[in-house]
């Protein structure tokens, strides 16, 4: 695939208005949402709940692509649909999850590195043949007292360009994200500083990769107060001190930048998103790539009666993808 489609494909993933579902969560993490609301961990109610969302009426007018989990992007409809067709049908870009997750950071006690590398041409590969336009890999970077450690940061950079340089061959776009976790009691400040030099060690390793900025899309965590810390930073400080860091750190030759949710509450991620759009514009399209904050309400209705409540489930993830996708345009309001 020529640059210039991966350039397509990066720019359709960050449309005005638009942004991203994940829906990628593993076995093991759809299990604890699906303990909330008591639903068995079956791979039917996983293909089923899937699809409930896939299948949300008009889910294309805010959603530009959906990321999908290996399980996922094999499954198919009640009625035999392939997901990538129904989705690609509906003008909705198939993304796949394909880092195995983080695992402890040997010589680092208390930090992570994600693995997934060893043979992840070959999966890219059938990916792609699945119908994969893009994929997304993680990295998680904590703040502690004494972390996170240089190494750390350049050990994730690191593996985020190789997977990117892996993507790109493939002709799949990378979403890559290094996401700076709310967990802890670090300030505004701290979030700032340490985001900051995440998203400039991660650009310089894309760099020395040779990985085609324009074929690219950041996924990014906002900068914001641990969960834990006395003084919560305001949505306005947020967008602020977010944008501020990303203009420090992010090329402007990149296409888009989506945000994760993580840990935010549905209204607070809106919010977020909203007030840095008013501030705009921007060197790029700021939109959304949220999970937990896309279909939190939506399990709660389908998990009490999955028959009955179809339409209504389907309702909430068409009204959060609406909430967003004006979010993404900075013309979102509260309601009262």
């Amino acid at each position: 695939m020529s640059i210039e489609e991966l350039e397509s494909i990066a720019q359709a993933m960050v449309a005005p208005g638009k942004g991203i579902i994940a829906i990628d969560e593993s076995n093991s993490t759809i299990k604890k949402r699906f303990d909330t609301v008591g639903v068995p961990n079956t791979e039917e109610n996983r293909r089923a709940y899937r699809e409930m969302l896939l299948t949300t009426p008009k889910l294309n007018e805010h959603i530009s692509g959906a990321i999908l989990y290996d399980e996922t992007i094999r499954q198919s409809t009640k009625a035999g649909v392939p997901f990538t067709k129904l989705m690609l049908d509906a003008g909705i870009l198939p993304g796949i999850k394909v880092d195995k997750g983080p695992q402890a950071l040997a010589g680092f006690p208390g930090e992570l590195v994600t693995e997934g590398l060893d043979g992840l041409r070959d999966r890219l590969n059938e990916y792609a043949r699945l119908g994969a336009k893009f994929a997304k890999w993680r990295a998680v970077i904590t703040i502690g007292e004494d972390t996170p450690s240089g190494t750390c940061i350049e050990a994730n950079s690191h593996a985020l360009a190789r997977y990117a340089a892996l993507c790109q061959e493939a002709g799949i776009v990378p979403m890559v994200e290094p996401e700076v976790l709310m967990d802890g009691n670090h300030d505004l400040e701290d979030s700032y500083e340490v985001t900051e030099a995440t998203l400039r060690s991660l650009f310089g390793a894309m760099y020395e990769h040779n990985i085609m900025l324009e074929g690219s899309i950041l996924k990014a965590s906002m900068v914001i107060s641990g969960k834990e810390c006395a003084e919560q930073a305001s949505v306005d400080e947020v967008a602020e001190a977010t944008i501020r860091c990303l203009k420090a750190a992010v090329p402007a030759s990149l296409p888009g930048i989506v945000f994760l949710s993580g840990g935010q509450s549905d209204e607070q991620a809106t919010a977020h998103l909203n007030a840095m759009n008013q501030m705009g514009p921007h060197p790029w399209p700021l939109s959304f790539s949220y999970g937990r904050a896309m279909q939190q309400a939506a399990l709660k209705l389908w998990g009490k009666d999955m028959q009955a409540n179809f339409a209504e489930a389907q309702k909430t993830v068409a009204l959060r993808a609406k909430d967003n996708g004006l979010a993404a345009l900075g013309q979102w309001k509260k309601v009262a």
